[in-house]
């Protein structure tokens, strides 16, 4: 099966595969393929109906019969369920053929390098302070990573390499929207399971 990701940034697109390949083997799945996502300007893509038809079109072109589109994209200050509905049921209009899933992370990716914060103690200059905020209500999770480090946090080249360190169970137990996509993974795999 292959897993055709579209993604708002630069960050994502290097560190959801490493997150996904990370997830066959912790959510016991079979052999998964995931190329390089598809990147988008989120607020264009949400709000620029040709620009959204476009992306799934593309998605839906790159997937095999069993292919599996995962959109995930950042809430910011949007309530993650209702976007996630809207989004969905826009693509699923333009790509009926495809299974489509929507995982949109409370504010942003790293609320859930945050939600696993302790396991990233040491990795790349990251030193764990004495209070770690709810990843999920926190705004601004990019600076506060970056005030854990003793160089700025950079999206492109630490998001991936903390999404290869992260503990995927403690993410898990304190991030309801990475509970969302552990759980539309697992819905995936189950239909294709052998």
């Amino acid at each position: 099966m292959n897993v055709i990701a579209i993604v708002e940034g630069d960050g994502e697109v290097e560190a959801l595969p490493v997150l996904l390949r990370r997830f066959a083997a912790w959510r016991a799945s079979g052999w998964v393929d995931i190329p390089r996502p598809i990147r988008v300007r989120r607020d264009r893509f949400i709000n620029d109906d040709e620009e959204f038809h476009d992306k799934v079109t593309l998605a839906s072109m790159k997937c095999d019969e069993t292919g599996w589109i995962l959109i995930v994209l950042d809430a910011d200050d949007d309530c993650p369920v209702t976007l996630a509905e809207s989004i969905q049921q826009r693509a699923q209009a333009i790509a009926p053929e495809r299974r489509v899933s929507v995982v949109i992370a409370k504010r942003e990716y790293e609320a859930w390098l945050i939600a696993a914060a302790s396991s990233l103690n040491g990795q790349r200059g990251f030193l764990l302070p004495q209070h770690v905020p709810d990843a999920e209500s926190l705004r601004g999770a990019k600076e506060w990573i970056s005030r854990c480090m003793p160089q700025k946090y950079h999206e492109v080249s630490d998001q991936a390499a903390f999404s290869d360190r992260i503990d995927l169970d403690m993410a898990y137990a304190n991030s309801r929207s990475f509970r969302k996509l552990a759980g539309e993974w697992d819905k995936q795999m189950a239909l294709f399971a052998p």
